[in-house]
């Protein structure tokens, strides 16, 4: 290792120096551990302080990775692929719709969306994300699956060096990840008092029978349904459908029920089949508010009434994020953590 000998230059200086010089020149390679705290302590006899300050020198300008646990490594400094992955935990028609806008800002930026289904599965998640921050992509953006509790330990160990991971949608996370989201809660609350005002009656909560496993989406949705209708009608059963397809228009009246929530839009048309093949009218019998407000809920008929998620909104502050306009970095808005997106119900023939 060289020794820089210029007696003005403080020592943490000759040190940052000369790591910096042997990283740049590949004397230590991209991937290779670099001298711990102790090891500088014994190699060059400086204090511990000092030591500490190097690494921390090294990291804040991006030459070394320190990984909690495990030690500082050499940065991999190849520029970073112009490839925004999205790993998603589940087909939707409301995911199809936001992976369409996010490749649309991405465009504009230049950029390349590439994205992957993990199957509700936070193994395959860690994987993904893993493979991205690997070959060096710009950003991951992630949807999280149900369990956030087993992928935090892999996630904390990543560096500021590496690929930045935003989370996207849905979180219920308390970290340091910048992320979007949207309020759920919010619009079930805003359709479920709409269907109720409707016609007075209770409502039914229908599910998707395809989205696999558990799902944070679902649990949700269904969770504050739940504590809704235990508000409003504390004397009736709530009653959930699993299967769109599958729903009785006497078991409905019987339990008083006039409208029904619908996951998704895909659920909503389910809903609206049945009915009609038990010579059932939507809306003058029943009305239905879907979640998604995707084009099957613009363009069937009757159109269905829809919460917008807002993903063309969404997709414009993670492209902000990622990309700042000098005007979010004036306003302190590239360094803000969380972003929230409002969802709005749209009224119409249902």
């Amino acid at each position: 290792m060289t020794d820089p000998v210029d007696p003005a230059t403080p020592i943490y200086q000759k040190l940052f120096n000369a790591y910096r010089e042997d990283i740049l020149s590949q004397r230590l390679q991209p991937g290779q551990r670099i001298d711990s705290i102790n090891q500088m302590l014994k190699k060059h006899g400086v204090a511990r302080e000092t030591a500490k300050r190097v690494l921390n020198m090294l990291a804040d300008e991006g030459y070394i990775v320190q990984r909690r646990g495990r030690g500082s490594f050499v940065s991999d400094l190849r520029p970073k692929a112009k490839i925004w992955g999205l790993v998603f935990p589940f087909y939707s028609i409301q995911y199809e719709d936001l992976i369409l806008h996010v490749a649309n800002r991405a465009a504009e930026l230049g950029r390349e969306v590439r994205h992957f289904c993990n199957y509700n599965s936070w193994e395959e998640e860690v994987r993904l994300v893993g493979i991205m921050v690997h070959e060096r992509y710009e950003a991951v953006v992630v949807i999280p699956t149900m369990d956030e509790s087993k992928t935090w330990d892999f996630y904390s160990h990543l560096s500021p060096q590496d690929s930045p991971v935003i989370l996207l949608d849905h979180t219920m996370s308390s970290n340091n990840f910048r992320y979007v989201i949207q309020t759920y809660d919010l619009g079930v609350t805003r359709a479920i008092h709409h269907l109720i005002g409707q016609k007075g009656g209770s409502v039914a909560f229908v599910e998707n029978e395809l989205w696999s496993g558990r799902n944070m989406v679902l649990e949700l949705m269904r969770g504050t349904y739940l504590d809704i209708l235990g508000k409003i009608f504390p004397d009736f059963d709530p009653y959930i459908l699993p299967h769109g397809s599958k729903v009785d228009a006497e078991e409905l009246r019987k339990r008083r029920i006039t409208g029904l929530f619908c996951c998704d839009d895909v659920s909503a048309i389910k809903v609206i089949g049945s009915l009609r093949e038990q010579g059932v009218s939507v809306p003058d019998d029943f009305g239905v508010v879907s979640y998604g407000n995707s084009d099957l809920a613009r363009y069937f008929t009757p159109a269905i009434s829809s919460v917008d998620p807002r993903n063309a909104e969404m997709s414009r502050i993670l492209a902000e994020v990622l990309h700042p306009s000098d005007d979010a970095k004036a306003q302190g808005k590239s360094t803000q953590l969380e972003h929230v997106v409002m969802p709005e119900l749209i009224i119409r023939s249902t």
